[in-house]
């Protein structure tokens, strides 16, 4: 409305004959739907105004979560004698909320299923793809060893091609990433920005896994004995 000072003002309602109310408090903003919808203008009128009736009215209350079964019997037994014709129904405020979020949890949970599925096919793959290689390259590794090449040297050798396709293909990703979080975070009127750190940790993990998966055959490569490889030149 504009008011610097609204206490003691009155304001129109036009949904009641344009009936006038004396303003008497002022709270903060507050969600009232989900965070999905920006916050709007939100009006609480005191029982005494009788501005309009609920067909269905609501009794409110905190309750001991120690207490929660005892306090819902003791509830229950209150109703069945102020309204013995009415079903006695309750629920969770916490769990009311909740529901207003059920499609989004979904989303993440098939998000993080297809995650770990992907996961496993690629160091699957990755592995295989290192047997490979490493299979393939046996007699140059026999020769780099005679020659005096360290493990450590070897298992570099072997990993590093491996480590450059997924350092291009998180290149590839990220803009791909980064842009349809931003796609979905636009249907919130309050959302987080996508910090860089995100991409930098999921890349340091992606080359984390991908070292895992190759360094076994790597390793298995380097300290194998020169002499089986080499012995039929």
């Amino acid at each position: 409305i504009g008011w610097k000072e609204p206490l003691g003002k009155f304001i129109t309602y036009p949904g009641n004959r344009d009936q006038r109310f004396q303003v008497i408090a002022v709270v903060k903003d507050f969600n009232v739907e989900s965070i999905r919808t920006a916050v709007t203008p939100f009006v609480l009128f005191h029982n005494s105004s009788k501005t309009y009736s609920l067909s269905t009215s609501y009794i409110m209350a905190q309750v001991d979560g120690n207490q929660i079964a005892n306090t819902i019997n003791h509830a229950e037994s209150k109703w069945k004698k102020i309204a013995p014709s009415v079903p006695f129904e309750y629920s969770f405020l916490d769990k009311n909320f909740e529901t207003l979020y059920q499609s989004d949890k979904k989303l993440g949970t098939v998000f993080g299923i297809f995650t770990c599925l992907s996961i496993l096919v690629a160091c699957l793959g990755l592995l295989g793809l290192s047997i490979y290689t490493a299979e393939r390259r046996i007699k140059e590794i026999g020769i780099r060893k005679v020659l005096g090449a360290t493990v450590s040297g070897i298992v570099t050798m072997l990993s590093k091609e491996f480590l450059k396709l997924v350092i291009i293909g998180a290149v590839i990703a990220f803009p791909l990433a980064w842009w349809a979080m931003n796609k979905w975070l636009q249907d919130f009127a309050y959302k987080v920005d996508i910090s860089w750190w995100v991409f930098i940790l999921a890349a340091i993990v992606a080359l984390l896994i991908a070292i895992l998966t190759m360094s076994f055959q790597a390793i298995k490569a380097a300290v194998a004995n020169p002499v089986k490889s080499l012995r039929t030149e």
